[in-house]
Parts: C-alpha cells; sequence; structure tokens
C-alpha cells in the first residue's frame, strides 16, 4: 500500500467513526482553528491498528513520507493523531533513531500545541534521547535556548517518562534556560518535569525548587511539589 493510500484509508475510517455531536466540544477544548471528527483517543487508537497492521509501510523513507503528510496535509485533528500513533507503532520500532530527530522537529513545529507536542516529546523523542545520548542529548540541549517555544517545551519535558533513567544535567540546564519564561506553557512544563521526576527522587526535587525560590514562577513550583 502507498503512503497515499494509506493515509486514504485512515482518514475514510476517522471520519466514517465520528460524531458530529461531540465534534465542536473537542474543538473548542483545544482552541483549534482546524476540527475535529469527534473521535476519541481510545476509538482512534481501536481504528487505526488494524489498518497500520494491515499495511506496513516498507522502507524507512516512505515511513517519514507517510507520518509527515498524515501530519501536515491533516484536515481535521485526529489526522494528527493518528500520525502519532502511527509513528509510535510497534511496526516501526526500529526506525526510532536518531535519524527520526529531524522528522518529529517537524511535527513539533507544524503541531505547535500541546496536545500534539507533548506526545511527540514525551514518547518520541524521549525514547531516542535515552537509548543515543551521545547524538541526541545535544540536539535537545540546543532545543531548550531555541527561540520557539515548543521546542523549548520539548526539551523540558522530553524526560517525562525515563524515571531513574533522567539525565539531570539535562533537565536541569532546560529549566534553567526557562526558568525566567512567563509563557504559561513554559512554566507549566517546568512544574510537570519535576514532578514527574518527583515519583523517583523527591528530595532531589525538593532541592532543586528550594534552591530556585526566586527564580522559578508560582505555577512552576506549585506543580513541582503538588505531591510532595
Amino acid at each position: 500500500m502507498s503512503a497515499h493510500e494509506l493515509i486514504d484509508e485512515v482518514r475514510r475510517a476517522l471520519a466514517a467513526a465520528g460524531d458530529a455531536d461531540r465534534a465542536p466540544a473537542m474543538q473548542a477544548y483545544m482552541k483549534s482553528d482546524m476540527p475535529f471528527h469527534g473521535v476519541r483517543m481510545p476509538d482512534l487508537r481501536r481504528i487505526c491498528e488494524p489498518i497500520f497492521s494491515a499495511h506496513p509501510i516498507e522502507s524507512v523513507d516512505a515511513f517519514d513520507d507517510t507520518v509527515e503528510r498524515l501530519f501536515a496535509e491533516a484536515t481535521h485533528r485526529e489526522e494528527r493523531y493518528a500520525a502519532i500513533q502511527l509513528a509510535r507503532h510497534r511496526l516501526y520500532r526500529a526506525h526510532q533513531t536518531p535519524d527520526r530527530i529531524p522528522l518529529y522537529r517537524r511535527l513539533i513545529l507544524t503541531g505547535a500545541w500541546w496536545d500534539t507536542v507533548d506526545e511527540i516529546a514525551g514518547n518520541l523523542v524521549g525514547p531516542i534521547l535515552a537509548a543515543h545520548p551521545m547524538e541526541v542529548r545535544p540536539i535537545v540541549l540546543g532545543w531548550a535556548t531555541d527561540s520557539d517555544t515548543w521546542l523549548r517545551r520539548t526539551a523540558i519535558i522530553s524526560q517525562l517518562n525515563l524515571k531513574d533513567e533522567t539525565d539531570l544535567a539535562l533537565l536541569t540546564a532546560a529549566i534553567d534556560s526557562n526558568a525566567e519564561d512567563t509563557d504559561f506553557f513554559i512554566r507549566k512544563a517546568i512544574g510537570w518535569a519535576l514532578r514527574q521526576y518527583a515519583r523517583t527522587d523527591p528530595e532531589w526535587v525538593r532541592a532543586f525548587v528550594e534552591a530556585r525560590e526566586g527564580r522559578l514562577s508560582g505555577l512552576s513550583k506549585r506543580e513541582a511539589l503538588k505531591r510532595l
């Protein structure tokens, strides 16, 4: 199956499963200019899984092209969610190498909103960072000071799922580079990253926040210490 055919099949399936009564509320909640079909995430995963499994993509280049086209050419927001699910699919675990980072950067910049950025950061960029730190760490460190808010948010939250594999020096650099930023999504990301790592090492997080009492926003501190 070509990229065009796979994309068309996903689009048809999502459109057929849409709920026109639910869609406006989903669009309003996400503050999205792009409309929704009205497909909830559990249903989206259920719909996409058999399509992805039945039509494996043969080459890495075709994988990149299919994921990017499904995401960038989306007419409804669920198509972007489907593109991320395709990128995460078990058939393509071997593709999750530093070579994918440019693709995921483009998706971050295209999506430019928390719903897609957070999925890409935590479930695509993060695992590649953990598996290939020598190659990916400098890239993520560069994102921490990028002019783009969403790349900086990605740098802060990319290690959400890494637990005791978290690179604390990288986390520290990402947070310290953005500690005075007034953007809500940056402040929230800092608190979220710290709160998540507090599950692994609460004392480190307490000490980190205390040492930056005058630099971190109230929002970041409240989020970081919420469960401590």
